[in-house]
């Protein structure tokens, strides 16, 4: 990013390359560029919105995309598994797109499900996509899990130290002479948003009215990320769509 941009986003406090650390209450996340987010103390990995099965899902009702979203995304969260070895991976709701998502895992990803999860705690939280718990697919199922200060749930409602999904934020800045939209964490310090993590997945403007009504306002961190690094931009200065 150059030019104009950099005055307005700014590299955040990276430990390692692709990797940042948020506030939350007081206490210290690490974002990494892949979309997800680790608690170092906790031993703790949480992704968002995985939406496993939206290709299988889209297929059914005669719209056709490749059918490899469920492996590519399996395939990202076992690099954070290699990368982090957490003691427990956290997944914010939505993880299948439909009710039925579950059992249309092929053998292949259902396998590396079960890999993923050897060794480690594995928890499910109930989204709007996925409310009810599903056979086969391992871990434990909440609606919400509180960790020390920190709790973790779906839809976020702005409450004190909370980590949620379901909204997808993205940030959108003009960089280069061009409109360039990016995934994001949304945080105000003590609460948060995470992006999408699901292949498929899409997003919304963090300049979105839900934004807003989450945070009560418009100031709160937009933590965009991008190509190996995060960058740090005031959502009010973030482009609307």
């Amino acid at each position: 990013m150059s030019g104009h941009v950099v005055h307005q986003a700014r590299p955040a406090s990276a430990p390692e390359g692709g990797r940042a650390e948020i506030t939350l209450q007081g206490v210290t996340l690490v974002a990494d560029c892949a979309g997800a987010l680790y608690w170092p103390e906790e031993g703790i990995l949480a992704v968002a919105d995985l939406h496993l099965e939206k290709g299988s899902s889209f297929a059914a009702r005669g719209v056709f995309l490749p059918p490899y979203d469920t492996g590519a995304t399996l395939s990202r969260i076992a690099a954070l598994v290699a990368r982090y070895a957490p003691r427990m991976v956290i997944a914010l709701g939505d993880s299948f797109h439909d009710g039925d998502g579950p059992g249309r895992i092929s053998a292949t990803d259902r396998a590396a499900l079960a890999a993923l999860q050897r060794g480690r705690d594995w928890i499910w939280i109930a989204g709007n996509h996925d409310p009810d718990p599903a056979d086969g697919v391992g871990g434990r199922f909440h609606e919400t899990l509180a960790v020390g200060a920190l709790a973790f749930r779906h839809e976020p409602t702005g409450a004190l130290g909370e980590i949620a999904g379901h909204l997808h934020p993205v940030a959108r800045i003009r960089a280069r002479g061009r409109s360039v939209s990016r995934r994001c964490f949304a945080s105000d310090g003590q609460s948060l948003v995470m992006p999408a993590f699901g292949a498929y997945a899409g997003g919304l403007n963090v300049r979105d009215r839900a934004f807003a009504d989450v945070f009560g306002t418009l100031a709160f961190t937009a933590h965009m990320l991008g190509e190996g690094r995060i960058y740090a931009l005031a959502a009010k200065r973030c482009l609307p769509d």
